[in-house]
């Protein structure tokens, strides 16, 4: 353990010793969710989310970024505009909390250590491990089964500007296509609820974070100059 540990620490000191530019910050805003209970609006914020993130910037076009993200997911059949899913009258309670890390790539160059007004729209994408709670529906109501985990693809869009020397202001709404059909309690794992799964049995859930950034940067000036 100590090894580990004299490792990174020896990791760290390089990349200190050779920063390039950082950021690190903040989000908040909302999210919503998209499956087989209530309505199926793309982007609806509907609860509140909130996180930090950090990005280290390779080139004035990209950077790596790492995130935590959490906040509670809910539909309700009631708000539907399907006449079936309003019969139908289903209603959940989930919570997201999530691990990202992937790329983020600026459509302009945003060089910050450049002087003036910058703005870019950009995407990010790569991979996200979150957890929830299984759940399945007994008696028009909602249950609680057990804690899981899986992985999702983010696939985000935003714009952001530097609105002080070292403040980076974005928005950005960024969907996750999952890989579980359980957010909602209508495909449950466990065999012992196999006769209550109900929809499309073949589609995976989504939820969807939409807010704003705010990053504070910081570190040595970067060379952006071919290694």
């Amino acid at each position: 353990m100590n090894r580990i540990i004299i490792t990174l620490f020896c990791i760290l000191s390089y990349a200190a010793s050779n920063a390039q530019i950082h950021e690190i910050g903040i989000f908040a805003g909302g999210n919503n969710y998209i499956g087989d209970v209530g309505p199926t609006n793309y982007v609806k914020p509907n609860e509140f989310a909130f996180g930090i993130l950090y990005k280290w910037n390779k080139s004035p076009r990209h950077s790596w970024r790492i995130s935590y993200t959490q906040g509670k997911v809910t539909s309700n059949d009631h708000d539907s505009d399907s006449p079936a899913r309003k019969q139908r009258g289903l209603n959940f309670e989930n919570s997201v909390k999530e691990l990202s890390l992937g790329l983020e790539f600026n459509f302009f160059d945003f060089n910050l250590h450049e002087s003036g007004f910058l703005l870019t729209p950009y995407v990010y994408s790569g991979i996200s491990y979150f957890g929830y709670t299984e759940l399945y529906h007994r008696n028009n109501q909602y249950e609680e089964d057990d804690n899981k985990s899986s992985f999702a693809i983010p696939m985000t869009v935003g714009i952001k500007t530097r609105i002080a020397e070292k403040l980076i202001l974005g928005f950005e709404a960024g969907a996750r296509y999952t890989f579980t059909d359980n957010l909602d309690g209508s495909n449950p794992k466990n065999n012992s609820f196999e006769t209550l799964r109900f929809g499309n049995l073949n589609s995976k859930d989504w939820y969807v974070f939409t807010g704003f950034t705010l990053t504070y940067t910081f570190g040595n000036k970067p060379c952006y100059c071919a290694e």
